[in-house]
């Protein structure tokens, strides 16, 4: 499991063609939401080995959290081949992750 955001983002291009499922976590680092979310994303995403796992440190102004309409941390969007399949705002149970997660697997 990916411990850091990354302060760099992908292109939204790049995210498009992405082949297979993928989850892109937005939040920061120091955000209490975001840390609360960790155990639940950990626990989901453990059963979900093939799931890729992108960490973006959002901020307004950041243009790939703008362009999948990100406005609260932290927000998980799933995507399969590029496509967004589902998206979470501040998750609070395991068993809404993993049921994101089984839409793009």
């Amino acid at each position: 499991m990916i411990t850091e955001y990354a302060e760099v983002e992908p292109k939204r291009e790049e995210v498009d063609s992405m082949p297979g499922p993928t989850l892109i976590e937005f939040g920061t680092p120091w955000c209490g939401h975001c840390r609360r979310a960790q155990p639940l994303i950990a626990e989901a995403m453990a059963a979900h080995p093939k799931v890729r796992h992108i960490k973006v440190s959002d901020a307004s102004g950041k243009r790939l959290g703008r362009s999948f309409k990100v406005k609260l941390w932290p927000t998980l969007v799933f995507l399969r081949d590029g496509k967004e399949a589902a998206k979470l705002v501040r998750p609070g149970r395991t068993e809404e992750i993993k049921d994101a997660l089984s839409k793009i697997e």
